[in-house]
């Protein structure tokens, strides 16, 4: 086995392949999902995966970076981006903004386009946008003041584990997480946290404690929301871990009994990112099954019946 206690950010860029063709004037996808809102309405979201900039942070598990650009895209790509894809979604009631990156990174959405991105969304009854926490600052209140509506900020906490947060190469800290956090709530900007469901260099158990001493923490740190995301491989450098032995996929069991702690807590929402669930299942007997709980405690954020399966005995 090779040695991975130190990962840099030419070893995560020497292990990429190539990037997908992508038009700077058109997202590179965008859906329609219904999610629980803050006030408990289960309500049609739009989510907007927008054409930007390579982020600046190249995070060991990431592969966003196959979607974007290598330079800043032009004045007004965004805004157009955004016009375009708002006619295919009428009737929605919140919108997500995720540039494969932070929101309020000057080199991928400038503050000058502010004024015509707020146009587009302030009728809505909330905008999320994504933003690493060393980019928390007063630009987010300004962009806040201009869309006069609800603002939150998805923040990537990924784990507590300092270890492996440190070998993730987000080059950020727990206190980071901390303060972004608190500095949001202070100004009314609603916080949501991103955590990791089995980063690399954890075991299957110890991917649950950690995620749910995530969720811990960032419920103590003032966030409304958690989002569970499962590891994926697929971006050169996991594939390489995986390999070595370092790093294996979460199951799906994992994911639902993650999520049932977090709801179970009642301090905030918490969902689990169900794209592409068949990743993380061994048996093709229960994962229509595993599926639904996943979607109906994502809607409800009450605990639903365990699902009995004998894959799990042959299995695990």
């Amino acid at each position: 086995m090779s040695d991975f206690s130190r990962i840099s950010t030419s070893w995560i860029l020497s292990h990429r392949g190539s990037k997908n063709k992508v038009d700077p004037f058109k997202p590179y996808g965008w859906l329609v999902e219904k999610e629980r809102s803050a006030s408990g309405n289960i309500e049609d979201t739009g989510i907007i995966f927008l054409t930007n900039r390579e982020c600046q942070y190249r995070c060991l598990m990431c592969d966003l970076w196959k979607n974007t650009t290598d330079e800043s895209v032009p004045v007004g790509a965004i805004a157009h981006q955004i016009d375009w894809a708002l006619e295919k979604m009428p009737g929605i009631r919140h919108l997500k903004l995720y540039n494969s990156g932070s929101f309020f990174d000057e080199l991928a959405i400038a503050e000058s386009e502010y004024k015509n991105i707020a146009a587009l969304v302030s009728s809505f009854d909330s905008v999320i946008v994504e933003c690493h926490p060393k980019l928390i600052d007063e630009r987010c209140l300004r962009f806040r003041d201009l869309i006069k509506t609800d603002l939150q900020i998805a923040v990537g906490l990924e784990t507590v584990n300092r270890e492996i947060l440190m070998r993730l190469n987000k080059k950020v800290t727990t206190e980071d997480f901390e303060r972004s956090v608190k500095y949001l709530t202070a100004n009314g900007i609603q916080a949501r946290a991103f955590i990791l469901l089995r980063p690399p260099f954890m075991t299957e158990e110890e991917g649950v404690i950690w995620a749910k001493k995530s969720i811990d923490f960032a419920f103590d740190a003032g966030t409304e929301c958690c989002t569970v995301i499962p590891v994926r491989g697929g971006n050169g450098a996991m594939e390489v871990l995986a390999k070595d032995g370092y790093f294996s996929l979460p199951d799906i069991t994992s994911l639902e009994e993650v999520l049932e702690y977090g709801i179970g807590l009642k301090r905030g929402r918490v969902f689990a990112d169900t794209w592409d669930l068949g990743l993380f299942s061994k048996c093709d007997k229960c994962l229509d099954l595993r599926t639904e709980r996943i979607s109906i405690m994502n809607l409800t954020q009450m605990p639903v019946p365990e699902i009995r399966c004998s894959c799990r005995k042959k299995f695990f």
